[in-house]
């Protein structure tokens, strides 16, 4: 891809999406306050757009090379890791992909339209930048622990990066602040939701699970599951989210791309609807403001492109190169919001399932939608369920770990283990919604410090950008 062409597109961009965004972010900021809508997704759609231009599109003309580094064409065996690029996206997939996917994407479609999908895909796109930037700083700034495991992430390069930029005080306090946000979040977003809610999809299921025996009994199982995959380290949650996150993907999405063909004579007025519903927000919330913050409030929530999640997962792969395992990285959002979100969402709209009176709300509109084809499937949304659960909760587990070894030690990282199969058990018992509500503003919460780091970072990110892609181009890399 020629820089003409780069340059004509990023001006093209600059018009047309840029200053409609700026319009919608400055003038309609009341109209969003009272609407309560977070400010950190006005943070990360600032954030996500910004990095798209700040690396020329860098999704775009990075995304082929991506894949051939995910299939190993780079990959050399003496380079220092734990684990392959493969098993690195897929850990950090299962740690995006779960719930969200199903009864998110049907939250959002149904509050603000099929128009929601539009600006879904739009948002999953820009987030790919996020990710490139947050991954490969997680790469250039990693350690090695005294256990001789790979440690990184944003708290490392909150830390140690902002102090080679000069801004030491501001690292040393947005680091352990990160640090423990995340703890939290791996406590409750991305373990107690994650139990509660499989455990309220197999009761409707199998009704001899419904009632406090069933919770305790489930929760156990759930918890003893998770413990022999996570007592094992990252390599075991590579090993299984490598095996774990295709096959659930391509189940859920066969079963999509089945009922699509179905309705096949539906597809091509679905697209247009959904297109033109994205500008004329007919269907609701207010308008175009409204169906394009539900798009983007969905697909930010779900890939967490800018919190600064999967960075410490990535940060694990093996590599030489940082600028390589951030182009892996950005493949995560095109996956998790561009392939599986929008497969939910375009299976809601060809079988109307966003308008039907009798569909439901969250997952039970994704249910109906699908049950209108294969009655079998609340069945199998069950199995599709709990897997998505469960890899999210270790992948999740493994980001707690992390940062709890960055502020208590490693010594301690057995304590904080037992400590999440704890809060797997009661997340199948109690309700707990208080503590499920922190959980999830905690993992919101971490894309504020983590997005300050990258902006201050950002300089570096585009100078190593520019290296890699020149030795790209001298064909410097030898491929296999």
């Amino acid at each position: 891809m020629d820089d003409g062409f780069l340059t004509t597109l990023e001006m093209l961009f600059q018009h047309v999406v840029v200053d409609s965004l700026s319009k919608v972010i400055f003038l309609n900021v009341a109209f969003w306050s009272d609407r309560q809508v977070p400010l950190v997704v006005l943070w990360l759609m600032f954030g996500a757009t910004w990095f798209t231009l700040r690396f020329r599109f860098v999704n775009l003309r990075g995304f082929r090379h991506a894949i051939d580094c995910v299939r190993g064409r780079y990959t050399r065996p003496e380079d220092h890791g734990e684990i392959s690029h493969f098993q690195a996206l897929s850990a950090a997939l299962s740690g995006t992909v779960g719930l969200g996917n199903i009864a998110g994407v049907a939250v959002a479609v149904g509050i603000g339209g099929p128009g929601a999908m539009f600006w879904m895909v739009i948002a999953g796109f820009l987030g790919m930048s996020s990710k490139f930037a947050e991954v490969t700083l997680a790469q250039r700034f990693r350690i090695q622990r005294s256990d001789g495991h790979v440690s990184g992430g944003p708290q490392h390069y909150l830390r140690e990066g902002l102090e080679q930029q000069g801004y030491p005080r501001l690292g040393r306090v947005l680091a352990p602040l990160f640090a423990l946000m995340c703890i939290g979040g791996s406590l409750g977003g991305g373990n107690m939701f994650q139990a509660n809610q499989s455990y309220a999809q197999w009761k409707e299921v199998l009704p001899i699970l419904d009632g406090p025996t069933g919770a305790v009994v489930f929760g156990f199982l759930l918890a003893v599951l998770v413990g022999l995959v996570i007592i094992g380290g990252i390599r075991r949650i590579g090993e299984v989210a490598s095996t774990l996150v295709p096959v659930m993907c391509l189940l859920y999405m066969a079963c999509g791309f089945l009922i699509v063909l179905l309705h096949i004579e539906k597809l091509p007025e679905s697209l247009v609807l959904i297109v033109r519903d994205g500008f004329t927000g007919a269907a609701a919330a207010g308008g175009f403001v409204g169906v394009l913050i539900q798009g983007f409030r969905r697909a930010l929530f779900s890939n967490e492109a800018g919190c600064g999640s999967s960075p410490i997962v990535h940060s694990a792969a093996r590599t030489e190169e940082p600028v390589r395992e951030g182009f892996v990285a950005l493949l995560e959002p095109f996956v998790d919001t561009v392939i599986v979100c929008a497969t939910t969402g375009i299976v809601l709209v060809v079988t109307g399932a966003y308008n039907a009176p009798g569909a439901g709300k969250g997952i039970a509109m994704t249910s109906w939608a699908f049950a209108t084809v294969f009655p079998w499937f609340p069945i199998l949304l069950s199995l599709t369920a709990f897997l998505f659960a469960f890899s999210t909760m270790i992948s999740w587990s493994y980001y707690g770990e992390q940062c709890w070894a960055h502020l208590f030690g490693v010594r301690s990282i057995l304590l904080y283990k037992l400590l999440f199969l704890v809060f797997t058990w009661l997340g199948a018992i109690f309700e707990a919604q208080a503590v499920l509500d922190f959980g999830d503003m905690m993992i919101l919460g971490m894309a504020f410090p983590n997005l300050v780091g990258v902006f201050l970072l950002s300089g570096v990110v585009r100078r190593d950008l520019d290296a890699y892609w020149a030795k790209l181009r001298a064909g410097e890399f030898p491929r296999r």
